[in-house]
């Protein structure tokens, strides 16, 4: 039905009029021609199909065998792996071979040794033909058999340290080669020298060209030596050289001779020792310098002394039996501290001596030689340090217990400067001897032993002793003291006169001291460094409990300074000792203002007590100052004045012995002021006579301190309007008119006191003038 409609709409496509059935045949034709080209495709594509399936059937034919080929196959091996894994063959066939194949193995092994073996022995040969005439030549085979010891040491750690004879024969022919190479070459230029007659040379000769390319050559065979080993190496030709004097050596000073003793060390050997380098320093220098110049001159060892400069190559050749000499002595020496003390100091000069003299670096250009001094202390610088601490703590001992220990020292400076006891000026001269004595080690952590371990703890038992003495003076000048601890008849004796005020000043006088020493001593461009290297380790150290030689950081920050480790730039090491002496210093101070306070309140008791201030004169002249004479109960006063001014004087400097006394004054003035001022009444004459006795204590202190007086100004105002006169003569104000304005009101008792040029307050002034008898109603 479908078919049918399609062609109905294709008829009624070309037939739409009568006149398009005059080309029905060729409608036909064409509607023929088309069936019969679709006919063909369709047959076209039958057989197409039918081929294909055709194709397909034998493809899967052949699929369908090979799967089949595929599961009988798998199961041949299924079976054939059982039948292996229920059979021993193949273990036993491995274990047939096994022993085969390891024979196989070591032959293998041992065909490589052996070829290893001969190449080794090949470049030894090598080496050896080149000597003595080109020692470079000779240093290539050495170089190349050098590289193979060192790349089968790296293999052996690989290999988990397999084939250890023969590293250890490459390494040991590589050794024995070298020694070989420089023998051969040593005894060319031993030849050489023994033909000359060396020593026996004179020191200002020139060498002959035969020595001098001995001497080269010798040096060639070194150089790589030189430039790539981590410390310093004796030159071989300055070796050779110096065997002469290494046979010398021995025969003076290690041998029965008497000069070998350990005791004369610093007397011969070490004397022996320098006066050798400097005869033959012209001579190395002359003739060998050139030769090193021009071998070094731009290697990386162009900076080292001991490379450039054959007289600190001749040096490093003679330490090694220096060495051996100061080894066996310091094994003598620790059994003596008195002795091992000095020898190190004998060792110190001998190595800045090296140093300074012929510029010796020893190889290390950044830090210099290290000394000798060094290497005996890694091994012995706790016996050291225990020896001088011992020394040092006996030789305080000493200081103290001597006669003249506590008394003041008069002779140690000028006057106006305080005076320390004799004690403290040798104390910190046996700290100086000290500084001396380590001041010269090279590594920092034993400086900082002997600074806390031996000069520090003296300062603290010095500081002590100190604290112990003013503790002493409390408990028998105070009441609770003498209540609790007890006072023989003697320490009071000691403190009568002007014991008490000694006593003082040599604890003010000795802290001052050292006070002042300490910080000079901070100044000085060895504690400078000191400090700054403490600081650097301070602040890079990561291992607090062991800043250096063993002690914690909070150990050396308690015994030193509080600001090791920060950024404070102001510390010194001895911040924590100065501070502590110090207080003891102003604590002494304290206590002799207050000393001098006690004296005056004792001296002028009597004085205090005197009744006769509102007595009237018989005669009124007899008021004049010209004609009065201090007050007797005065005299005692003034002469215990006198004596404490006297004894200060001398004992303390200018500046603490006007500040001790301006705070004794201002109490006297106060003590005046309250008990006698304010306690009586005066007559004009009682006022003119204490006037009197104000100007003779004015009169005294002004002799002693200019401008002390001062310290009585209130005083002496006060007795100004005290002495003001009934009757005044001329112009001058009387006493009742200052009264009436003083009493006025406020602004006239300024202006009164403006007018006398007194510097009281009005309520002050009105207490004043109420003491003359004449206002007292």
């Amino acid at each position: 039905m479908e078919y049918d409609i399609r062609v109905e709409d294709y008829l009624d496509d070309k037939l739409q009029s009568t006149g398009d059935f005059e080309h029905l045949d060729t409608l036909l034709s064409s509607v023929e021609y088309q069936r019969n080209q679709l006919q063909s495709q369709l047959d076209d594509a039958t057989r197409e199909l039918e081929l294909a399936r055709r194709s397909a059937g034998d493809r899967q034919s052949a699929l369908a065998s090979q799967i089949d080929e595929f599961h009988s196959l798998q199961h041949s091996i299924d079976v054939r792996l059982q039948i292996i894994r229920t059979s021993d063959a193949p273990d036993e066939a491995i274990r047939r071979l096994e022993q085969p194949m390891k024979k196989l193995h070591k032959v293998d092994l041992a065909y490589r040794y052996l070829v290893l073996l001969q190449d080794v022995e090949k470049l030894r040969e090598e080496a050896r033909s080149h000597l003595p005439q080109n020692p470079k030549a000779a240093l290539e085979s050495y170089s190349r058999l050098k590289q193979l010891s060192l790349r089968l040491k790296d293999l052996q750690g690989l290999a988990d340290g397999a084939a250890v004879h023969l590293v250890s024969h490459v390494e040991s022919v590589v050794t024995a080669l070298w020694d070989e190479m420089k023998k051969t070459m040593s005894d060319e230029l031993e030849a050489v020298l023994a033909k000359r007659g060396w020593p026996n040379v004179d020191p200002d000769s020139d060498v002959d060209e035969e020595w001098l390319r001995c001497f080269e050559k010798l040096i060639d065979l070194q150089v790589p030596e030189v430039l790539y080993s981590p410390g310093a190496v004796a030159l071989l030709p300055i070796d050779v050289m110096s065997q002469i004097f290494v046979k010398e050596f021995r025969y003076h000073f290690m041998s029965d001779k008497p000069t070998s003793n350990p005791q004369v060390i610093g007397a011969h050997c070490f004397p022996w020792f320098l006066a050798l380098v400097e005869k033959w320093e012209g001579f190395f220098k002359d003739n060998f310098g050139p030769i090193l110049a021009s071998k070094f001159m731009d290697t990386t060892v162009s900076q080292k002394t001991v490379y450039m400069d054959p007289v600190c190559a001749f040096i490093t050749s003679m330490l090694p039996v220096m060495r051996e000499k100061v080894t066996a002595t310091v094994a003598e020496a620790v059994k003596n501290p008195v002795f091992l003390s000095s020898l190190i100091s004998q060792l110190m000069t001998f190595d800045e001596n090296v140093r300074s003299t012929f510029n010796y670096d020893g190889g290390d250009t950044e830090n210099g030689w290290g000394g000798l001094t060094s290497e005996v202390l890694h091994v012995h610088f706790d016996t050291w340090l225990q020896a001088w601490n011992k020394f040092a703590l006996e030789r305080y001992q000493v200081i103290m217990t001597t006669p003249d220990a506590k008394s003041i020292d008069y002779d140690f400076a000028a006057a106006g400067k305080t005076k320390p006891t004799h004690a403290a000026v040798r104390v910190t001269d046996l700290l100086r001897s000290v500084t001396t004595e380590y001041e010269r080690i090279k590594r920092f952590s034993h400086k900082l032993r002997f600074l806390i371990d031996i000069q520090l703890a003296i300062l603290d038992e010095y500081h002590d002793h100190l604290r112990g003495t003013l503790e002493a003076y409390v408990s028998i000048t105070s009441t609770v003291g003498r209540a609790f601890v007890g006072v023989t008849k003697e320490q009071l004796a000691a403190l009568e006169g002007t014991g008490a005020l000694e006593t003082l000043c040599k604890v003010y006088g000795s802290a001052d001291h050292v006070v002042n020493t300490l910080k000079d001593w901070s100044n000085e461009e060895f504690f400078i460094t000191f400090w700054e290297q403490l600081q650097a380790r301070a602040k890079v150290s990561e291992d607090q409990t062991n800043l250096a030689g063993g002690m914690s950081y909070d150990h050396v920050r308690g015994r030193t300074s509080s600001t090791v480790g920060t950024e404070d730039d102001d510390g010194v090491l001895f911040d924590e000792t100065i501070a502590a002496y110090s207080a003891r210093r102003k604590r002494g101070e304290e206590f002799l203002s207050e000393a001098l306070v006690e004296s005056q309140r004792k001296a002028f008791r009597a004085y205090l007590l005197r009744p006769r201030w509102s007595t009237i004169a018989e005669d009124l002249a007899a008021a004049d100052s010209y004609q009065l004479a201090v007050t007797p109960e005065l005299d005692e006063p003034l002469r215990i004045l006198q004596r404490d001014f006297e004894f200060l004087s001398r004992a303390l400097g200018m500046a603490v012995f006007r500040r001790v006394w301006r705070a004794a004054l201002q109490r006297l003035n106060d003590m005046l002021w309250s008990d006698v001022l304010m306690s009586h009444k005066f007559t004009a004459s009682g006022a003119a006579q204490f006037k009197y006795d104000v100007q003779a204590i004015s009169s005294l202190v002004e002799r002693y301190i200019p401008s002390g007086s001062s310290a009585l100004n209130s005083l002496c105002d006060a007795i100004q309007l005290l002495n003001l006169p009934v009757e005044p003569a001329g112009e001058a104000l009387s006493l009742g008119k200052i009264t009436d304005m003083v009493f006025t009101d406020g602004a006239e008792a300024k202006k009164a006191l403006d007018q006398l040029e007194n510097s009281l307050t009005p309520a002050e002034a009105r207490k004043i003038l109420q003491r003359r008898v004449e206002n007292a109603e």
